[in-house]
């Protein structure tokens, strides 16, 4: 899988976004064509089926299932046939066949894309409600999910159907801020402009633009300084196009990439900055109004000044009005508003409850400052209530994005990795490089050779072509050791080259990089919703109209008693009255309540939870995973590659028979020449080593050719080469039949294992060896055992799962005496041996039939079905596959103790939510009554509705603040893990 897509309910078998050049095709068609591929062994072989099958012109997207047998690809039928496919796939060495009806074209309006918005002005879980259910309702789009802690919005759509600024007016028009961010459509480019200013510059830029090959469409924005292009990444590369603008213009127009994440930061800290400068202004107002009110009346000058009258008011009076009139219908405009968009839509949020609050109070005080000044009598003013009360509520505003901003440090950090610039190496038409070039790194081109100097950046994937050096990948895998790199070495972009200088070759640009898809698949993460935030989502939408049915019953519990008699009038003062009193603490109730704390509890632990598993090397795919994680009841290894080092290596070779022991090696060595599993390249190691003293060499070593040559001298030649999946191989040698693999290939095949072969076998597989069967013409000829080391930590992570209270199960498909004996080493009990890869996920049903909670780890190849079913699947050792799409975590380094770290991280996480959703739940169900006046009876206290405001504000900031704990998190020490106390 190339990208991850950014909503996971993309197709999983087709790994969701479309590859660049294949997004804007708009008027194009696509067909489709399901191919049955037979000669498949591993997953090498799918690799080469979909190189072979990519190559071709007119290909769009292909994917290759190694359990089915079967290739999907999408194509355009214009430019290649089936025929085509057929070829390409029977060229690369497998047979092909197209399945029935399968071939059919597809009508443009199947396909779909998912786009990024950032949207403004939500403040509760209520918001997110309204603005996903809006979209839901739009005719063309598949999917929408909305994340308030990040402010931003994920939708599915249809292109042929609804349009991003359909898309953007309809949030608009739903009452929220909208802007497009980026889409999964690869071949648009939006670059940012220096030196358009004027509709010349832009005829200019338009004239120079269109003579372009390859360029399908592009409008010019001059007041925004962009041009957005649409063009064929096949026929013009992105630097092409900066540069063609640039040398068209004689350098008057320069041209860069817009970085969405960029943008969405500056985004960010324009939301800040603007509720920064609310808040300035709402604190220059309401000041004079809270000292008019609390200080002014006990200094007697002032206090004289504030009592002469202006017309029928006293100036102190007409001073205040103006003042909160300010702060109420101008600073406070933005309160308005998204209340009024709110209950347009038939939706209540947080919004609506200050602006009943906050007009109540005006209201009152403006009715009862007109009611004195033509009546002589002077009922009680709360001006700075209203004033107070928003004031407040910016201020917890303020902090909570400041807060929010912090959650999303890691997303940050990873963006960060990537460097400004890149060295480009400039070739002359002989290949020779002629000099350097400085350019922006988000113009790399795949094929691209790139200088890395000591210190700097990786600017992109790639392979090093010359140098050698170590690198620091500890920023993406987690791995602390400097990595050795020399000549055919994969780099990843983001890291930091440490010693020499290197010159690599670009494999892997833009959203395929590695740190790239890390940043979507934490992305993608933190915008998931985990099962326990239906309950706050729930909550939030009945949440207002209980608040404002409990003021409501409070001011009338309150009038009527007071108008009964029921209190004394020594409970308020001589100059209010029981009406006043009671709208006080219905005040109170309506501004004290708060349902964005509720809202944020999870999405906010979430977000912060994910960043740290990923800077860790532990990639969560969503809140889902995370919350089942906490429960695990089984955790499932995989034995080989898993619990094992997956480095095999023959121990022992024995022959039974007259057969000379080099020529007994080379019979073996010949037939798992074509073999890609492990042990046959263990068994190919240890021949060669046998005959030529020698280690053999690698591809890695970039000496494929001699490779090959050093074989092809001493092998001899196989024929009819099969895999039989679960039991080993068979080939032709010399005309005779060659079997190896295990007793049920020797079984299936007529071959009787003498019984002193049978004894030392059972020796080997006591010993927590493989061994290997071997028959030569119907024959048994001898046997190998191979011997694959346990992974150092794999014991001490065993028993600290036990500690945890998690039961581990091994599962392998070898057979029982060796897989015994390896899990009495690691100290497993519970072990299933002798499981073909097909039957893996039926002993992950098994154990879920109770109820159970079930994670699988394993190695995301082979192991995909089981952890597919699993409730929590585990892909260990991935590095720079990330986008396992079988899996729920991607635990990038080959490392058993992640599987605690990530177990742990999960337990941690919904403890902090637990702890989140009791401080939110609590501080309403304790302020509202004291609010409402409960306590007023026994003790006197009175909340005013200004305090209460100022409650409400840093609830929710203190529930971010509680999240934000989580970033205070490191990995478990095994020792403490163990219950183990070192000196």
């Amino acid at each position: 899988m190339e990208e991850v897509a950014l909503l996971g309910s993309y197709d999983e078998e087709m790994g969701g976004a479309a590859p660049a050049g294949g997004g804007a095709e708009e008027d194009e068609e696509e067909a489709e064509a399901h191919v049955r591929v037979t000669g498949m062994t591993c997953s090498a072989c799918t690799g080469s089926v979909e190189a072979a099958v990519s190559a071709r012109r007119g290909v769009r997207r292909v994917a290759v299932s190694l359990l089915q047998n079967r290739a999907r690809v999408v194509f355009d039928p214009a430019l290649v046939k089936v025929e085509d496919i057929i070829e390409a796939i029977e060229d690369a060495g497998f047979d092909a066949e197209i399945l029935p009806d399968s071939a059919v074209p597809q009508p443009k309006s199947q396909k779909t894309l998912s786009a990024q918005f950032r949207i403004g002005g939500m403040t509760c879980a209520n918001c997110v409600n309204s603005v996903e259910g809006i979209l839901r309702k739009q005719p063309g789009i598949k999917g929408a999910v909305v994340a308030l802690a990040t402010s931003l919005g994920e939708v599915e759509y249809d292109p042929s159907t609804i349009s991003k600024d359909e898309i953007v007016q309809a949030i608009e028009d739903a009452g929220f801020e909208a802007a497009f961010l980026q889409s999964s459509e690869q071949d648009k480019i939006l670059l940012g402009l220096t030196g358009v200013h004027t509709e010349r510059d832009a005829d200019v830029l338009h004239d120079i633009l269109k003579k372009m090959d390859g360029l399908r469409q592009f409008a010019v924005n001059t007041t925004l300084s962009e041009v957005e292009i649409v063009f064929d990444p096949e026929a013009v590369g992105l630097r092409s196009i900066v540069d063609t603008i640039e040398m068209g213009s004689n350098g008057r127009f320069k041209s860069h990439v817009q970085n969405p994440y960029s943008r969405g930061a500056s985004n960010d800290a324009h939301e800040a900055s603007k509720m920064l400068h609310l808040l300035r202004s709402s604190l220059f107002l309401s000041i004079p109004v809270f000292f008019i009110r609390m200080i002014c009346p006990s200094i007697p000058f002032i206090s004289t000044l504030l009592l002469r009258h202006c017309g029928p008011f006293h100036m102190g009076d007409l001073v205040n009005w103006i003042l909160v009139s300010i702060v109420q219908f101008v600073i406070g405009k933005r309160f308005y508003v998204a209340a009024y968009r709110a209950l347009r839509h038939g939706s209540t949020n947080m919004d609506v409850l200050v602006v009943l609050g906050t007009t109540a109070s005006y209201v009152y005080s403006v009715c009862a400052l007109l009611y004195g000044a033509f009546t002589g009598f002077q009922p009680p003013i709360y001006f700075e209530t209203s004033a107070m009360i928003i004031t407040f509520v910016l201020f917890g505003k303020y902090l909570e994005v400041l807060a929010k901003g912090k959650t999303s440090d890691a997303i940050k950090k990873l963006v960060e990795l990537v460097p400004a610039t890149a060295i480009l190496l400039l070739k002359d038409k002989e290949g020779k490089y002629v000099g350097e070039r400085e350019i922006d790194a988000l113009l790399v081109q795949p094929g691209d050779v790139l200088k890395v100097l000591p210190g700097s950046k990786v600017p992109s994937d790639g392979v090093v072509v010359w140098g050698t050096s170590h690198i620091n990948e500890s920023m993406i895998t987690g791995e602390s050791a400097p990595m050795p790199k020399e000549v055919s070495s994969v780099v990843i972009g983001g890291t930091i080259n440490l010693q020499g200088i290197l010159h690599i070759q670009a494999t892997k640009v833009g959203s395929g990089t590695v740190l790239s898809q890390i940043i979507s698949l934490v992305e993608t993460a933190q915008m998931s919703k985990a099962p326990i935030q239906k309950f706050a989502d729930y909550v939030a939408s009945i949440f207002v109209p209980i608040v404002i049915s409990l003021s409501i019953l409070t001011f009338s519990v309150w009038f009527l008693c007071g108008s009964l008699g029921a209190y004394p009038h020594s409970w308020f003062d001589g100059t209010s009255n029981c009406f006043v009193f009671s709208l006080m603490f219905s005040i109170s109730v309506v501004v004290i309540a708060c349902p964005c704390a509720l809202g944020l509890a999870t999405p906010t632990a979430v977000m912060v939870a994910t960043g740290i598993g990923a800077n860790h090397g532990v990639l969560v795919k969503g809140g889902d995973a995370l919350e089942r994680a906490q429960n695990v009841n089984y955790v499932i290894f995989d034995k080989t590659g898993t619990l094992t080092q997956g480095k095999a290596v023959v121990t022992t070779a024995k022959v039974f028979s007259g057969m000379d022991l080099g020529d007994f090696l080379t019979l073996v060595a010949s037939a798992e020449a074509s073999s890609e599993h492990p042990l046959a390249k263990a068994v190919l190691e240890y021949a060669f080593h046998f005959h030529f003293f020698g280690k053999l060499p690698s591809s890695k070593d970039g000496i494929e050719q001699r490779k090959e040559q050093i074989l092809s001298q001493w092998l001899l030649e196989a024929e009819d080469f099969s895999a039989v999946p679960g039991k080993g191989v068979q080939c032709l040698i010399n005309e005779k039949k060659v079997l190896i693999g295990n007793r049920a290939l020797m079984n299936e095949n007529g071959v009787s294992v003498p019984p002193e072969a049978e004894s030392f076998l059972v020796d080997l597989e006591l010993n927590a060896k493989t061994g290997v069967l071997v028959a030569y013409d119907s024959s048994f000829v001898g046997l190998m055992g191979i011997a694959d080391p346990l992974k150092r930590e794999a014991a001490v992570v065993v028993e600290g799962l036990k500690k945890m209270g998690i039961h581990p199960v091994m599962l392998t498909g070898d057979n029982w005496r060796t897989a015994q004996a390896v899990a009495k080493e690691v100290g497993i009990e519970d072990v299933r041996a002798e499981v073909m890869p097909a039957g893996k996920a039926d002993v992950v049903r098994s154990l879920q039939k109770d109820g159970s909670i079930v994670a699988m780890v394993g190695d995301g190849i082979n192991d995909s079905p089981a952890l597919a079913a699993a409730d929590v699947g585990m892909a260990i050792g991935g590095g720079t596959d990330i986008a396992i799409e079988a899996a729920d975590y991607v635990l990038v380094r080959n490392n058993l103790e992640d599987v605690i770290t990530a177990i742990d991280l999960s337990r941690k996480t919904f403890n902090r939510i637990r702890w989140n959703y009791f401080f939110a739940m609590a501080y309403n169900v304790v302020a509202i009554p004291v609010a409402a006046g409960a306590l007023f009876p026994l003790t006197g206290l009175q909340m005013p509705p200004w305090l209460a405001g100022a409650c409400m504000a840093f609830s929710s900031v203190s529930v971010v603040c509680s999240s934000l704990l989580l970033r205070r998190y490191r990995k478990p020490r095994l020792t403490t893990v163990l219950q183990i106390t070192v000196e």
